[in-house]
């Protein structure tokens, strides 16, 4: 992908980072630059945790994908998330929806076993990231962890393209209409509404990255249903 750097290999699978990354790390600095250099550092690493929670969710993508035979181009990071570009997404609808529930599936085991790791050592901890305590700061970063998996998992399942839900629904759609496209054409609809609402709200609150996202799953629906119409017909046998 163009504007793009390759930071290595994983599982096979090229992992790039996008240029415009760059803009999320600055507006980080930008919003901790008041609170000094811990509260930058301090905010550095956890978005790198959570991009690092990102590819291991697309690797849930790519992997289960590999198993029905789809291998994955590479996996890309932008500032409002990643994504697993594959070859193609499973036409058969039972083999997508597996794909689809793969990520979010990944979110809930990180989030069990966070939480899990923090139990074991000791109370429910505070949120103080900052405490001199270095087994307590850890402690409450892990704990953050938890909900940054909940929530992308949670996010992820809304019923938008290009997001798993969106996916999500239309294989659903598909294995009652037995009709690719048109299960496309209603999942696209219904992103496109989410997407209008996202966008408003970002817009009322002034939040760039909910706008960027209202954006990215307004095209990423319409181009999902372009793609369904130039592929129809197929059918879905039974067992196929």
């Amino acid at each position: 992908m163009r504007a793009s750097w390759r930071l290595g290999r994983i599982a096979g699978i090229d992992l790039y980072v996008h240029a415009t990354f760059l803009l999320l790390l600055a507006w980080v600095v930008f919003q901790e630059y008041s609170r000094g250099l811990a509260a930058i550092g301090g905010a550095m690493v956890y978005t790198v945790a959570l991009f690092a929670i990102v590819v291991m969710h697309e690797l849930g993508h790519a992997l289960t994908a590999r198993r029905f035979g789809i291998l994955t181009r590479d996996i890309i990071l932008l500032p409002i998330g990643g994504v697993a570009r594959l070859e193609r997404m499973p036409r058969n609808p039972r083999q997508e929806l597996l794909v689809a529930l793969a990520g979010p599936a990944v979110n809930v085991a990180l989030a069990a076993v966070l939480y899990a790791v923090v139990r074991l050592t000791g109370s429910t901890p505070s949120t103080d990231l900052y405490n001199i305590d270095i087994i307590t700061s850890t402690r409450a970063f892990l704990y953050q962890l938890v909900f940054v998996n909940i929530v992308l998992a949670l996010f992820n399942l809304l019923p938008a393209f290009p997001m798993d839900g969106g996916r999500v629904l239309r294989a659903l759609l598909a294995l009652r209409m037995q009709s690719y496209a048109r299960a496309t054409a209603i999942a696209a609809r219904v992103g496109r509404a989410l997407a209008l609402v996202l966008g408003m709200v970002g817009l009322y609150v002034w939040n760039p990255f909910w706008v960027l996202i209202a954006l990215f799953v307004w095209m990423g629906a319409g181009s999902e249903a372009r793609a369904a119409r130039s592929l129809e017909p197929v059918r879905h046998p039974e067992g196929a």
